[in-house]
């Protein structure tokens, strides 16, 4: 431990992660008063854009910010140069929030252990996409969990919750800052108790658990034989990856906004305002992107293409 601001002691910190969620949660361990945050781990840089520049992590970007001592970037975390790399710190305790790999053993048994930001009220939706999976079920309430790390994948004991109500027009980005924040303040008045040992870690329900899997490109698919509200659902949880089209004559289109609406055309077809779906019912389309178009309401793009009313989306390519 170091000294603190007011000569107290301070737990040498390891923080992991890789994503946008995880930003506040570093920002505020940063300026932690219990928290000596000595480095970051994260994922390697990745080739991007058309000249495949390598572009770091949006983690180490804010970690270069704030000038943390040491930023470790493993291709695979469980490699002996890895957990290496970590041990050398010499952390007293490991913090995640939207890493992105497994945590070997090797690392979990620090003194204080290793604490996981977890963007579901745990058990549900466990593994790695519980944001789009709670817009996918229609769930009234998500939240936080605070877990401590044990071998298995998100199933470690709780050592905190918040929970957040659900309006049932959230889009994955809007919600993901919303948990991001609410994660960063539940970890912000958990840590020093949880050091201190005068809160517990209490084993997760045996009931309720799911388990959420990586989106795949395929997945974006709008299949038009479901119902229109769980199409609506899906056109909110998967932006902006993988993002929800179908393809027609004209073209791949994207859906960006739709809603559920009342009678319409035949399933798989278009008319004036939207797409024919389910049992009878239209996906009504509010914003769409043609391919090598622009975001735009779908009324404009009816007059521009108005021979898309009519027509019918095509099998999958």
């Amino acid at each position: 431990m170091t000294n603190g601001p007011a000569g107290g002691s301070r737990t040498r910190t390891v923080f992991l992660g890789s994503g946008g969620f995880g930003l506040p949660s570093l920002r505020g361990l940063a300026r932690h008063p219990d928290i000596d945050l000595v480095g970051v781990v994260t994922a390697p840089p990745r080739a991007s854009g058309r000249g495949q520049t390598l572009q770091v992590t949006p983690v180490q970007a804010a970690a270069e910010e704030l000038a943390i001592p040491a930023i470790v970037a493993p291709r695979r975390l469980r490699d002996p140069e890895g957990i290496g790399a970590v041990l050398a710190l010499e952390p007293e305790l490991l913090v995640l929030a939207d890493y992105g790999q497994i945590v070997p053993a090797a690392l979990l048994e620090t003194p204080h252990g290793a604490l996981n930001l977890h963007p579901s009220l745990l058990p549900r939706h466990r593994g790695a996409t519980p944001i789009p999976a709670a817009i996918l079920a229609g769930d009234v309430t998500t939240g936080v969990t605070v877990i401590r790390m044990d071998h298995g994948l998100d199933t470690g004991p709780i050592v905190a919750q918040a929970t957040l109500p659900l309006e049932g027009d959230e889009t994955m980005p809007v919600l993901e800052a919303i948990l991001a924040s609410q994660g960063a303040a539940l970890l912000d008045e958990t840590v020093g108790p949880w050091l201190r040992g005068t809160i517990a870690a209490r084993p997760q329900p045996d009931r309720g658990g799911t388990l959420t899997r990586p989106l795949r490109r395929g997945d974006g698919r709008l299949d038009s034989a479901r119902p229109a509200v769980e199409l609506e659902r899906q056109v909110r949880a998967y932006q902006p990856w993988p993002g929800s089209y179908v393809d027609t004559p004209f073209g791949r289109l994207v859906v960006w906004s739709a809603v559920a609406d009342g009678d319409g055309p035949a399933t798989g077809t278009f008319d004036e305002r939207g797409l024919g779906v389910g049992t009878g019912e239209r996906l009504r389309l509010i914003e769409v992107q043609p391919a090598g178009g622009r975001r735009m309401p779908w009324d404009d793009l009816l007059r521009g293409r108005p021979s898309i009313a009519g027509s019918a989306i095509e099998p999958g390519r």
